[in-house]
């Protein structure tokens, strides 16, 4: 133990000791994951293994669409409560051995000792953040997709009536009736207006979204009829199928339970930019679920230095005490988050304010709990 201490150089970012520090937490982080998370699948698989079978749900399905993504998206979620559990139990395992103690007399400060705490949960709270904005939500996908398909059997909506949304400045689009499976609007009509006045008005018997096109929003209408309107003078032109690039897709009007989790953060934001262009209603969700992904990195850091300071003084009693108190913080802070983004939803908090309370609240106790520490 002395050898670490001595290689411990206040100029130097990382040396030894922090090396050693970093695989004990990481190493715990991992490892605790992958127990719990076994955990959970066996008690998910025997929970539902009565579904599957009796809605024949394919193996490959079971392993690649729903289990594979199951893990992703619950380390994901309660990557905090592990961050929690990690640093508690391997640092109360350092101070019970002494360790803690003989840093500190050997001259490191606290402070400095934070620092492999930190550098690990900036490894953890990236991680995180890509695993959150780009990979869960395309895992979602295929999830979400077996849950409705051979779990809950919910009927996904696969039509629309009277849809009628502002797809850009002053430009209207309407159609009677959207059907889902074949891509195809029914007698759609495209309005444009300029400084409030009726300028163009376009018909089409049928408006078809290309699912395959490399262009996004491209739509193909047949019979189409548009009148233009310039003063008293009115030109209509009739032309039988024509490609355009409209700024509507079928997810604009054809929302999903947990649609919100199904998008990556680039989509979520275009989507909600999108949708209040439109002057839509009922996006609280969607914009907790793009905060909430900013948020939860950040929780990496404060849990880590409550988690480190709890438990970096020796006990009699060992970590009980210390795991006892940190599994009940954590036990909060997954609480809070749950109880702002139904906050959002029902008592109009603003949905930043709902992913970020949970690290508002707990900043003050981290920093409290920090200068308790032992120096």
């Amino acid at each position: 133990m002395n050898s670490k201490l001595q290689t411990i150089n206040h100029t130097s970012p990382l040396r030894k000791l922090d090396w050693y520090i970093i695989k004990k937490f990481l190493g715990t982080y991992f490892f605790s994951i992958v127990l719990i998370i076994s955990i959970s699948v066996v008690f998910d698989f025997n929970e539902n293994v009565d579904k599957f079978t009796t809605n024949n749900a394919p193996l490959h399905g079971i392993i690649f669409d729903y289990y594979l993504n199951f893990i992703q998206y619950y380390a994901n979620l309660f990557s905090s409560l592990f961050v929690f559990i990690s640093v508690i139990f391997f640092t109360s395992k350092l101070a019970d051995n002494s360790e803690i103690i003989a840093m500190l007399a050997a001259g490191v400060s606290f402070r400095r000792l934070m620092v492999p705490y930190m550098f690990s949960a900036c490894v953890i709270a990236g991680i995180t953040y890509y695993l959150g904005t780009d990979v869960i939500p395309r895992g979602s996908v295929k999830r979400l997709a077996f849950e409705n398909q051979y779990k809950r059997q919910l009927k996904v909506p696969t039509w629309a009536d009277n849809v009628q949304l502002q797809v850009d400045t002053g430009v209207i689009a309407y159609m009677e009736h959207y059907d889902g499976p074949s891509h195809t609007g029914y007698h759609f009509s495209l309005d444009k207006f300029e400084h409030k006045k009726l300028v163009s008005h376009l018909t089409a018997m049928t408006a078809e979204y290309d699912t395959i096109s490399d262009v996004r929003f491209k739509w193909t209408l047949r019979n189409v009829n548009i009148r233009e309107l310039k003063g008293l003078r009115e030109k209509i032109t009739y032309i039988n199928q024509i490609d355009s690039i409209i700024k509507l897709e079928p997810q604009d009007f054809l929302t999903t339970n947990k649609m919100q989790e199904t998008m990556t953060s680039e989509q979520l934001d275009d989507y909600i930019s999108r949708q209040r262009i439109r002057g839509t209603a009922g996006l609280q969700d969607f914009e907790v679920e793009y905060h909430k992904r900013i948020a939860a990195p950040f929780a990496a850091f404060i849990l880590s230095i409550i988690g480190a300071t709890l438990s970096s003084r020796k006990r009699k009693g060992g970590m009980g005490f210390a795991l006892g108190l940190g599994l009940a913080l954590s036990a909060v802070y997954i609480l809070l988050q749950g109880i702002c983004s139904s906050f959002s939803t029902q008592a109009g908090m603003a949905p930043w304010l709902a992913a970020w309370l949970p690290n508002i609240i707990y900043i003050p106790v981290a920093i409290a709990l920090y200068r308790r520490a032992p120096r």
